[in-house]
């Protein structure tokens, strides 16, 4: 029999500060070490898969058509995340993870096994993101509902440790797919996108308390599911503004690295954001800090503002890269932030949806981000971030939660305003 983990009820200090707990505290609960790693290793195929298809294609279509096929599996994914969350929190996580993982692995092989023909690949694609199982929104229901965690404290450095360790899937994840590419060839690296899909959400699914999630005895009529709290709209709308800078960093690096004549810089940029979100989670999540978590999201998306301002100023190579991991330090403190909130105000009977709308939300940011960045990125980095701020500022004492525990296992209760 799994045992589960319920949180402690005892209350938070009366200044609001939660009892320090250390990542090792958070790695030595049972299972959370398992979860990680499965989820990580399920989660590669984020940041493989469309250079994967990119590299695959691109001798058959063309660059702009692979490209095209590359952005169809993130606009995929940002659609089929939500909705296989909503099956996620109607029948649990076992048969939908293994079924999506399932499909989704072998639409990834199709790609390059099957016939050469854009409209049969393109519909690989489109399978491949739109079935690929939402392994991040499941364990953040997991940590977030405090399922496996015995405190608050756990939840917000599990969390923060969680929002950190996402960006190792971008750094590490192209790397693995040029290098195979380059040793052999595009197809290889498909086969072991496919490969480390299945095996990371195996590792997930056959995880005790993976397996003994059960759904909610209460379920959300209506079918906008979250999406119908004011509260959680307004975090999904300043995570789309969020991620508008994100998005559009990746274009602008190629075209800095052509201005300064550096080609390193088209990775180097993206690589740097990712290592100071890296840095940024650790330092957020190794101590407490002050305030609430809704105070937390405005201070970051303040300093998210301040950090892409900065980068119109970035006259040579080595000040784009300073300036560059300024907002990445804040990019993952600000993630788990949003992932404490939405655990905190999402009914149980809708976690996983919500967490997977909230990823979707910030997809759908990066997409909007990749297409605008031609047009004036001086005004379209620091407005958009400015935007999230606004809205966040706007929303903060909706979406301010009280530090007790029982919060997380309760359903949220609107507030109207």
């Amino acid at each position: 029999m799994t045992t589960v983990t319920v949180l402690d009820t005892t209350e938070a200090p009366a200044g609001g500060a939660l009892p320090s707990v250390s990542y090792r505290d958070v790695l030595r609960v049972p299972y959370v070490l398992r979860l990680q790693v499965g989820t990580l290793t399920g989660r590669l195929p984020n940041g493989m898969a469309p250079l994967g298809i990119l590299l695959s294609g691109a001798p058959t279509f063309g660059y702009a058509a692979a490209s095209g096929l590359a952005s169809l599996y993130l606009v995929a994914s940002a659609i089929g995340g939500p909705l296989l969350g909503r099956f996620v929190d109607r029948h649990g996580q076992t048969l939908p993870f293994t079924l999506g993982a399932a499909a989704s692995s072998a639409a990834l092989i199709a790609i390059v096994a099957g016939p050469q023909q854009q409209a049969c690949v393109a519909v690989a694609v489109l399978v491949a993101g739109a079935t690929k199982p939402p392994l991040e929104a499941g364990t953040r229901s997991l940590i977030g509902t405090g399922q496996i965690m015995p405190t608050r404290g756990h939840v917000r450095v599990a969390l923060a440790l969680d929002a950190a360790l996402q960006e190792l899937i971008y750094i590490a994840g192209p790397l693995l797919v040029a290098a195979i590419a380059w040793m052999t060839s595009a197809v290889p690296a498909m086969w072991t996108t496919a490969a480390l899909g299945a095996a990371g959400t195996f590792l997930v699914v056959t995880t005790p308390p993976s397996r003994a999630w059960r759904p909610s005895t209460v379920h959300a009529a209506d079918w906008l599911g979250p999406v119908k709290s004011r509260r959680l709209q307004a975090l999904y709308l300043s995570m789309v503004c969020y991620g508008i800078p994100i998005g559009a960093l990746t274009p602008l690096a190629l075209a800095a690295a052509t201005e300064h004549h550096v080609p390193a810089l088209s990775g180097a940029l993206p690589a740097a954001l990712s290592v100071g979100a890296v840095l940024g989670g650790l330092l957020y999540g190794a101590r407490t800090w002050p305030g609430t978590t809704a105070d937390h999201l405005l201070v970051l998306a303040v300093a998210s503002t301040a950090g892409w301002s900065a980068y119109a100023f970035a006259a040579s190579p080595a000040a784009l890269l300073a300036i560059t991991l300024l907002p990445g330090l804040v990019m993952a403190p600000l993630l788990a932030a949003a992932f404490v909130t939405t655990s905190a105000l999402a009914p149980r009977a809708l976690i996983t949806e919500a967490h997977a709308l909230l990823i979707a939300a910030l997809d759908i940011g990066c997409a909007l981000g990749t297409a605008g960045a031609a047009v004036l990125h001086e005004v379209l980095l620091p407005a958009a971030a400015a935007a999230a701020a606004l809205t966040l500022a706007v929303a903060r004492r909706h979406l301010t939660v009280s530090n007790s525990p029982a919060e997380l296992s309760a359903p949220s209760k609107e507030t109207r305003s």
